[in-house]
């Protein structure tokens, strides 16, 4: 069974208790979430990138209630067997609104929840998941780098979310990949591979050997500006390695539900490079790092969305990385 972490508060562990022990625990992918919170009134709209491959593409957005915290790329695989949802929003109530669209889409029990990496948009649904036999995987990294935020995630999805964050907390995954591990849902086989330093410490990618489309998490942003929580510089490396191999498309972690590859890498490479150039002139030059944050990678702003609430904090990271050179 997975491993949890305290609830935001008692009262949210109660209303997880009430959901536990319903529908939560049934055994078909298809069955009610039972959580509290009502669906959109228009529904999580998935759209279908691939055969049995459905992707909801979330808005370029901050987590707030509008979006009940469902501000990350999740989706639905679906093989001969069985289903495997990879990363599962901001929330409780983003993961069961994905669970109830999951639902229009297949009745194949759930079998894996994957997620890409630690960042609370892409694992704070996970709870609206948890049932019999269903397995979470991540990174050989992940449960140590989600545990150490744990509390800082939860209390700002509380903040941010208000009554919408009840029953969101930390399921830590309880199968790891350390390099590559194989899932297979029925006559598709997920090809899962733990990358190195990049956008985090814990990176995963998920490919589909049905098809050829390749679920990238965060290491590749589309019109989402990129933020930067691990390695410039091996984020960079690891684009090399990503963009000299071949898919017949894929899936970022923000951006469109399914790109053409490696052309969609474009844009995110003229940022990363140009921040990592602002940032060694300026330390160059003698910058102090609230300068410097103020200024590296200003050039690139044109195209990304939130690209104001995220350069500062990506400016920084990079000065704090090359620095000591």
């Amino acid at each position: 069974m997975p491993r949890m972490l305290p609830p935001i508060s008692r009262r949210a562990a109660l209303a997880f208790a009430a959901v536990a022990t319903g529908a939560l625990a049934a055994e078909r992918f298809a069955s009610p979430c039972g959580c509290a919170f009502a669906a959109q009134p228009e529904g999580m709209v998935l759209e279908e990138v691939g055969p049995g491959i459905h992707v909801y593409r979330a808005p370029y957005e901050l987590v707030g209630p509008a979006n009940g915290g469902a501000i990350a790329n999740m989706a639905v695989v679906v093989g001969g067997e069985a289903a495997a949802i990879i990363d599962t929003g901001n929330s409780h109530l983003a993961g069961a609104r994905l669970r109830e669209a999951a639902a229009r889409v297949t009745d194949r029990p759930l079998r894996y929840v994957i997620n890409t990496h630690m960042h609370p948009d892409h694992v704070l649904g996970n709870s609206a998941f948890a049932g019999e036999g269903v397995r979470f995987v991540g990174h050989r990294k992940l449960p140590r780098a989600l545990s150490v935020r744990a509390d800082t995630y939860l209390a700002q999805a509380e903040r941010l979310l208000g009554p919408e964050a009840e029953g969101t907390r930390i399921v830590l995954p309880d199968l790891l990949v350390e390099t590559t591990l194989t899932l297979d849902l029925g006559g598709r086989a997920l090809e899962l591979e733990a990358h190195p330093t990049a956008h985090t410490d814990n990176d995963l990618s998920v490919r589909d050997g049905a098809t050829g489309l390749w679920f990238l998490g965060d290491l590749l942003f589309v019109g989402h500006v990129p933020t930067l929580d691990g390695s410039l510089l091996g984020w960079i490396g690891q684009l090399d390695t990503l963009e000299s191999r071949a898919a017949a498309g894929v899936i970022p972690g923000h951006g469109p539900a399914r790109v053409s590859w490696p052309d969609a890498a474009g844009p995110e490479r003229a940022y990363l490079e140009a921040l990592r150039d602002d940032v060694r002139r300026l330390i160059a030059g003698g910058v102090p790092m609230g300068q410097a944050a103020a200024e590296a990678g200003r050039a690139q702003a044109a195209g990304w969305a939130l690209f104001d609430e995220f350069a500062s904090r990506n400016a920084i990271a990079a000065y704090h990385e090359l620095e000591w050179e």
